[in-house]
């Protein structure tokens, strides 16, 4: 795909964004109650099944995670401002939002912010994305350097304990801000720590710890999983973007670095369209109940972008490098290969 061909087809995409970046009341408020209420009813089923069976509640846990991904996608809307017209809206629907998700609203905001403004820069890797080596810089590496990475990116290691640490460490500990030296948005996940300790304290103290963890902890760690599965999928296909930050460009960046997540309606809905993930990197003020209008009314928009199903998406989970020379991941066979083939050359 030629980078020349989508800067000119797409030279006007600010003007073409622009009028579905207006948030609506009636949409953002019908898209709260279609989610904590739905959230919450399942929820008090989840205790009432303890006494039918487990089974019964690990399956509810796995739908209300995904009511749970649409809470939060009200929270992160409102991170960007987006949501609401209003600040204080946002910011206060927000910080409610961070109850349920588990995520510290105005830390998260922040990291979330910076990935969107960095996306795709190699200078910028790992805040808000995968961590991922160029081919040059893995071939540098010690063996163990080597084994180390590949057990990082190992799907076990991504999707069934990175969404643990993620949860219950990462987004507890200002490891991002004290790189950035956030100070403000590190006292703002103190107390976020603090407040949740004393909310589910009181939840604990009231309905019994046991029945607490046996219910709540599902969900959370089921959307954990749910959520760094999109957040890898959304950047880690194959004809994705990454440049250095002195060739890096923003339109390509939004375009090619993020994937048309073409699901089935209702998984669309449950993850509250972020699957357009293309025009949301193209425009983070478009709030995420006018994304896909925005996609339909311009079709120019999913000409250049990289569309996946989810048997596509799949794929993704064998690339684990960057090319720079040919410009798309490879999977670590494709480097042992081209390895021996440039051992047998030289």
């Amino acid at each position: 795909m030629n980078n020349n061909e989508i800067k000119k087809a797409l030279q006007d995409w600010g003007d073409k964004v622009k009028k579905y970046q207006r948030p609506s009341v009636k949409k953002a408020f019908g898209q709260m109650l279609t989610s904590f209420l739905p959230f919450v009813g399942l929820w008090v089923l989840m205790y009432f099944s303890l006494e039918w069976s487990y089974w019964i509640t690990l399956g509810l846990a796995a739908l209300n995670a995904f009511f749970l991904v649409r809470i939060f996608i009200i929270q992160h809307d409102c991170g960007h401002q987006s949501f609401f017209k209003s600040r204080k809206w946002n910011n206060a629907v927000g910080f409610v939002c961070s109850f349920f998700s588990f995520i510290p609203y105005k830390y998260w905001a922040k990291s979330h912010n910076f990935h969107h403004a960095h996306s795709g820069q190699l200078e910028h890797r790992g805040i808000g994305d995968i961590s991922t080596l160029t081919v040059n810089e893995f071939r540098a590496l010690s063996k163990f350097g080597r084994f180390k990475y590949r057990l990082y990116r190992n799907p076990f290691s991504l999707f069934l304990i990175g969404p643990l640490y993620y949860m219950f460490v990462s987004q507890r500990l200002p490891i991002a801000g004290i790189q950035m030296g956030w100070k403000k948005v590190q006292w703002s996940q103190f107390f976020s720590n603090i407040y949740l300790i004393l909310a589910f304290s009181l939840l604990i103290i009231t309905l019994g710890w046991k029945k607490f963890f046996l219910v709540h902890v599902p969900i959370i760690v089921l959307f954990g999983i749910i959520a760094i599965w999109f957040f890898y999928v959304q950047h880690q296909h194959k004809e994705t973007y990454k440049q250095w930050k002195e060739n890096w460009e923003y339109l390509l960046a939004a375009i090619k670095g993020s994937s048309y997540y073409k699901l089935p309606k209702v998984f669309q809905w449950l993850s509250g369209n972020i699957g357009f993930h293309h025009i949301h990197h193209l425009s983070s003020f478009i709030p995420n109940y006018n994304l896909e209008k925005c996609n339909k009314e311009n079709p120019i928009f999913e000409k250049y972008v990289t569309v996946l199903t989810f048997r596509d998406s799949l794929k993704c989970m064998f690339n684990k490098l960057w090319d720079e020379e040919m410009e798309r991941m490879i999977s670590f066979r494709e480097f042992y290969r081209m390895e021996k083939q440039r051992a047998f050359a030289s």
